[in-house]
């Protein structure tokens, strides 16, 4: 064995715990609430670097907030090896997850001011605690929906106020902290809570998102692709969604929509007397040699040879 040869660094974990989450991420550390009053909830604000390259994020089992708090950026999030999905975030955005699987992250900020955000997480007690309350037996089934880029005026409010007791460690911090974590929990549960079974079935969409996506979709196989707009329309964020709709197609939502319109060409071609051209512009392709292009690659054959086959 060579004497002092660099040791090959170990791959991230598909888990870790929250205070382990930020050894995966880069940035300087400003403040961590590690004292007796942050029991129930455990809060960190961070300085980023202005351009994180891709890295994998490991899955926390807490409710992860991720608030803006200083500066402007374009976060990139992916499934691993998926398609980015970008939001436009500033102060008072944030980031919800509780997902339970590690994902891709990246970022370009503004480099003209700091870029800080506040890392909170709820504790698994005090979340399954609050809901048994607020939710009875149902809380058993009950997750959170995953957030990218949203903004709340009330979820701003509760987290400015424990930033603010973050930094200055006010008297009377626990009992106060104490209560906007529980204020906090109520509102997460309120606003954000999602049937565990509608979330997991299949590991994927729920059917009725599902079909109303897919069915939005052929509506408009003649215009742009648009996955903000197709998100919107089933009420999730483009990032969670085209990971759940993927895990349901198997297909990301953009080469699903192309195949719709390889199958509507298909079904012309067959049973009109439209030309090639007419055909191409009436899915959406406006070049006649873009179109021939993905018929091909998707078929094996151009449409002319297709329709005389």
């Amino acid at each position: 064995m060579v004497p002092n040869a660099p040791s090959t660094p170990s791959p991230p974990p598909d888990r870790t715990s929250p205070a382990g989450l930020e050894s995966h991420i880069s940035g300087t550390t400003l403040v961590s609430g590690d004292g007796p009053a942050w029991q129930d909830v455990f809060a960190q604000v961070f300085c980023r670097r202005h351009v994180q390259h891709p890295f994998l994020v490991p899955a926390v089992a807490e409710p992860l907030i991720v608030w803006v708090i200083s500066g402007k950026a374009i976060v990139e999030e992916r499934e691993v090896g998926g398609t980015w999905i970008a939001s436009h975030v500033s102060v008072g955005d944030f980031f919800l997850t509780r997902s339970p699987t590690p994902y891709e992250l990246r970022w370009q900020a503004e480099a003209h001011q700091p870029f800080e955000v506040m890392h909170l997480y709820v504790s698994v007690p005090l979340f399954d605690r609050v809901a048994r309350e607020m939710l009875g037996k149902a809380a058993g089934t009950v997750t959170l929906r995953d957030v990218s880029g949203g903004r709340d005026a009330t979820l701003s409010k509760l987290l400015g106020l424990l930033h603010t007791e973050l930094v200055t460690e006010g008297g009377g911090g626990d009992l106060f902290v104490a209560g906007l974590a529980q204020s906090l929990a109520v509102h997460l549960v309120r606003h954000y809570a999602v049937a565990d079974a509608e979330r997991r079935a299949q590991g994927a969409l729920p059917g009725w998102r599902l079909r109303r996506a897919t069915a939005f979709m052929a509506a408009r196989l003649d215009q742009p692709f648009d996955l903000d707009r197709l998100a919107a329309e089933v009420g999730m964020s483009a990032f969670h969604f085209s990971r759940l709709f993927k895990k349901a197609t198997g297909l990301s939502p953009s080469l699903y929509f192309i195949r719709q319109r390889v199958a509507e060409a298909q079904r012309l071609l067959q049973e009109t007397d439209s030309s090639v051209i007419e055909i191409g512009m009436a899915v959406g392709y406006s070049s006649p040699s873009h179109f021939a292009q993905i018929f091909r690659r998707e078929t094996g054959l151009s449409p002319s040879d297709y329709r005389r086959g």
